[in-house]
């Protein structure tokens, strides 16, 4: 340590010699003091601040620092710079709270006087930088400062306008929703209103469309985005302007994370669908509708999905998908013709052979004495291939090991058998119902 103390004497000694060699009456020095000889200190000053900083020494760098700010506040931003690191270092230094607040508000001031005399004079755009970074730092620095921090960053962001940093409109933005959730300060008039305000930035950046999808998460998990809050904020823009892709888009992601299920949000929904028809968005509303309960259009959303639908693994979903539909539905012909087809295309997909099952178990009620229960034989086939196929953690397979036990309960007796000339373990083709034409083996319960 005494090495470096003398090592640092050495140089400031140097220094000093060189000053006292210039002339400091020269125009170009006019900027560090009114006479020569304060310019001479204030430059001798400047340098000691570098160099205490270089070497640590924060105790004399803050000497030097409260020297250049009290005489010439205004003749370098490089002061401001290193009074940052200096605080930054003394902050992680302090011995007790109190202190530590004293360092964070000093650090504060850096960023408050460098905007002052170093902002947008100097470079456009730099006031805004500066702002960015002192908003960080007081997120950093004064965590429970929740209002301080809210208004850092919109004043980073007032500044920034189209070129703030996306990430600072997220940071933001998500600090502004948690403390809707965790404090009285903000209202969700607040949330939504800001959500409002902020929401061109991403519509002018199409670069940032992950930031604007963490935004639209922040929104959607506030809490504030509750239906009726989000119905206020869009009904009103979307009569306006009814065809607005990006507006419906918008609309449409943040009531469907909200789990909305009112008319006005299936009204949007489904104009969404005209104005952008995709096999995503059908997919999307055939799920809505199912919820609701109205298989109609659930089934038609899908089939017009399969319609334009090329890729034969999303052909097969939406297949399984319409096939599930109409089994709830009660359309046991159009599930059982949609399960086929989604078996002809993934043969190794149990969901298929599980839907079919249900749909020969199902029609067996519309066959008369022995033909009814003899398509059980087919039911438990078709089932016992989807136990095979499911995974292990398929929804379904709990549900498929419960129907084979069912189906078997229902088979014909050996001697139902007996008295229709059937010999078990004889092959019998089903003649009736969904199953019809299936060929199967004879078995008694």
């Amino acid at each position: 340590m005494k090495n470096v103390k003398f090592l640092l004497s050495a140089v400031l000694v140097f220094l000093a010699s060189a000053a006292l060699a210039q002339d400091f009456s020269a125009p170009q020095y006019a900027k560090w003091g009114a006479t020569p000889e304060e310019r001479e200190q204030n430059i001798l000053n400047s340098n000691f601040l570098k160099e205490s900083c270089d070497n640590r020494n924060y105790d004399a760098a803050a000497h030097y620092l409260k020297e250049l700010i009290d005489k010439v506040p205004g003749v370098a931003e490089s002061i401001y710079q290193r009074g940052a690191v200096l605080y930054k270092n003394k902050i992680n230094r302090a011995k007790s709270v109190a202190e530590k607040n004293v360092f964070i508000d000093s650090l504060m001031l850096m960023y408050d006087m460098r905007v002052q005399y170093f902002g947008d004079n100097v470079k456009p755009g730099k006031t805004a930088f500066i702002l960015d970074q002192k908003a960080r730092e007081y997120l950093t620095y004064k965590p429970n400062d929740r209002k301080g921090i809210r208004d850092a960053f919109r004043a980073a962001i007032e500044a920034g306008g189209d070129n703030t940093d996306p990430a600072t409109v997220v940071v933001y933005f998500s600090n502004l929703c948690e403390d809707y959730k965790n404090t009285d300060e903000v209202m969700p008039d607040e949330i939504i209103a800001e959500y409002d305000r902020l929401i061109p930035f991403f519509e002018k950046r199409p670069d940032a469309a992950e930031f604007k999808s963490q935004f639209d998460a922040a929104f959607g998990l506030s809490g504030a985005a509750s239906c009726e809050n989000l119905e206020k904020l869009f009904r009103g823009k979307l009569e306006a302007n009814p065809d607005d892709e990006t507006l419906l888009a918008q609309a449409v992601g943040l009531m469907s994370r909200a789990n909305c299920d009112g008319d006005f949000y299936f009204s949007i929904a489904e104009k969404y669908y005209t104005v952008k028809p995709s096999s995503e968005t059908a997919m999307f509303l055939a799920q809505a509708f199912q919820t609701k309960g109205d298989y109609d259009k659930a089934t038609k959303y899908l089939n017009e999905a399969l319609a334009v639908e090329q890729d034969p693994a999303e052909r097969e979903a939406l297949l399984v998908r319409i096939a599930l539909v109409d089994l709830v539905s009660n359309d046991i012909q159009g599930a059982a013709a949609a399960a086929r087809q989604a078996r002809d295309l993934n043969p190794e997909d149990g969901v298929p052979y599980f839907v079919l099952a249900q749909c020969y178990a199902l029609s067996a009620a519309h066959c008369s004495g022995f033909a009814g229960q003899a398509t059980f034989w087919a039911a438990y086939d078709t089932m016992a291939k989807a136990v095979e196929l499911l995974s292990s953690d398929s929804e379904y397979l709990e549900h498929a090991k419960k129907a084979l036990a069912s189906y078997r309960s229902r088979f014909p007796t050996s001697e139902e058998c007996f008295f229709n000339e059937l010999k078990e373990g004889a092959r019998y083709t089903v003649n009736c119902g969904t199953a019809a034409g299936i060929a199967t083996t004879v078995r008694a319960r």
